[in-house]
């Protein structure tokens, strides 16, 4: 495998999981990077640029961008943070108090904090839209606003795996009057310099590859049913609240179609290299580049302080959630008990970790069937935890 990209020394067992991926577990294109106290020690790409690439295609570069499915859902995350760091937004304030139309059919009780920690019982949609309404940027806002509680908000978490984009995205519009992708581009990716986008600018989609669906050895990610129902038949049966949740949109958009890249979907359609996607982590936990810090130590620590543990109502297993990140566990091993960030259904993967100073992105054109604990992602990770001292 001709792998292309650096590693510092001591980190060469991360490049030697990154080839094993290509070899062993299916990988046809993708890159990682890994930033240790604001510094690059791995920068890593290989493959082709499209999934379903021949010998003669294009190559990964190393400008080579992604979709990264839910991973994007840590970014858009940080919109939220980054506003009640400056004093604009209420964590514990009901969303109504920003968005009127929200208090409809009984939820006046909803928090800012319960949107980001998936408590806020809103994980599905009765009527769930098409392709066309998910990009229309007023639509799904609306269909939010009109839907029913299914849990008392702030009793119970549940993955909100579609509908958390809408919820959040209004948020950041009703707070500061710009859409979330146009907010994250001159607030969060330009200052930092990170090569991330929700909501793809058309100069930018010659970057990006074609991703598809790939078949790669191993179990289901290392997912843990809960007892007397598995993970697969939550999947399979169309009344769970799992296969509702993920049928918030229904068929699910065509990811390779360039309308869907273009949309600013929060939840779902950010665009990333990996290296962006580490530099973005590197970046909320301390300077890169001599770029701005974006979290506080105290906004750092609400971030990553649990707010949701246990059976998830949506995902049927264990999850830990923090403000808008999910947390170091069982469904999603980071690096170390203090990590938080957000993988990608399928592959991807960012997160960092404070107190080894790690800010790990991992992007890939090949999304296997894994939910949260991808076999790809994990053996980088592990590799990466070995290449630290004890």
């Amino acid at each position: 495998m001709d792998v292309n990209g650096t590693v510092a020394e001591g980190f060469e067992p991360v490049r030697e999981a990154f080839v094993r991926n290509f070899e062993v577990l299916g990988e046809r294109g993708a890159a990682v990077a890994v930033y240790r106290d604001g510094h690059r020690v791995v920068d890593l790409w290989a493959g082709t640029k499209d999934v379903d690439g021949t010998a003669d295609s294009a190559p990964w570069e190393r400008g080579t961008a992604q979709i990264v499915r839910s991973a994007t859902k840590g970014v858009a995350a940080a919109a939220l943070l980054l506003l009640h760091q400056r004093g604009l937004l209420d964590l514990d304030a009901p969303v109504g108090e920003y968005w009127p139309e929200f208090k409809a059919v009984g939820k006046e009780r909803v928090l800012v904090r319960h949107v980001l920690s998936h408590r806020a019982g809103l994980p599905v949609l009765d009527r769930p839209l098409t392709p066309e309404e998910a990009l229309d940027p007023l639509r799904g806002a609306e269909a939010v606003a009109r839907q029913a509680l299914v849990w008392e908000p702030g009793t119970d978490h549940g993955y909100h795996a579609l509908t958390y984009g809408w919820l959040l995205g209004e948020l950041v519009w009703r707070v500061t009057g710009r859409g979330v992708g146009d907010w994250i581009a001159e607030e969060i990716a330009g200052p930092v310099g990170a090569d991330l986008w929700v909501g793809l600018p058309a100069a930018e989609a010659g970057r990006v590859g074609r991703s598809g669906r790939v078949e790669a050895p191993g179990n289901a990610g290392g997912l843990r049913s809960r007892p007397k129902r598995s993970v697969t038949e939550a999947y399979d049966d169309p009344a769970s609240l799992t296969r509702r949740a993920f049928a918030a949109i229904t068929p699910f958009p065509d990811q390779n179609d360039p309308a869907y890249r273009a949309a600013s979907l929060p939840a779902t359609n950010g665009i990333a290299t990996a290296e962006g996607l580490a530099r973005f982590y590197a970046s909320l936990v301390g300077e890169v580049g001599g770029g701005p810090r974006l979290f506080t130590p105290g906004t750092l620590a609400a971030a990553r302080a649990e707010e949701s543990a246990g059976p998830d109502r949506v995902l049927v297993i264990n999850t830990r959630f923090g403000l808008g990140y999910m947390l170091h566990g069982s469904a999603s091993p980071f690096l170390d008990a203090g990590s938080f960030g957000h993988p990608g259904r399928g592959g991807s993967l960012g997160f960092a970790d404070p107190e080894s100073g790690i800010a790990f992105g991992y992007v890939t054109n090949g999304f296997s069937k894994t939910v949260t604990a991808d076999p790809r992602a994990q053996g980088l990770v592990r590799a990466l935890r070995a290449a630290l001292p004890a």
